[in-house]
């Protein structure tokens, strides 16, 4: 896994952001590229017509990133609603 791939993530602290040592993320050597939609906290289904990208499985945003990646097969019915 590229820690490039981690630049949003609020664990991104931990790959040598920090002032405590800490030199990796916890979750980066058994982290996966997933294909993931982008979700805003804000918006509202249905989410129809988002590309497809691949992050971190393990990503998760923080702070004032409100975007949250999902698996649109596993999580949305047909017309981009939750299942």
């Amino acid at each position: 896994m590229d820690k490039k791939l981690c630049i949003g993530c609020r664990n991104n602290f931990y790959n040598g952001n920090n002032g405590l040592g800490i030199k990796e993320c916890w979750s980066l050597k058994t982290a996966k590229l997933v294909s993931r939609i982008a979700v805003g906290h804000w918006e509202n289904p249905p989410y129809l017509n988002k590309q497809v990208v691949k992050v971190p499985n393990c990503w998760h945003g923080g702070g004032s990133n409100r975007t949250h990646y999902i698996d649109p097969k596993k999580d949305l019915d047909s017309k981009g609603f939750w299942r």
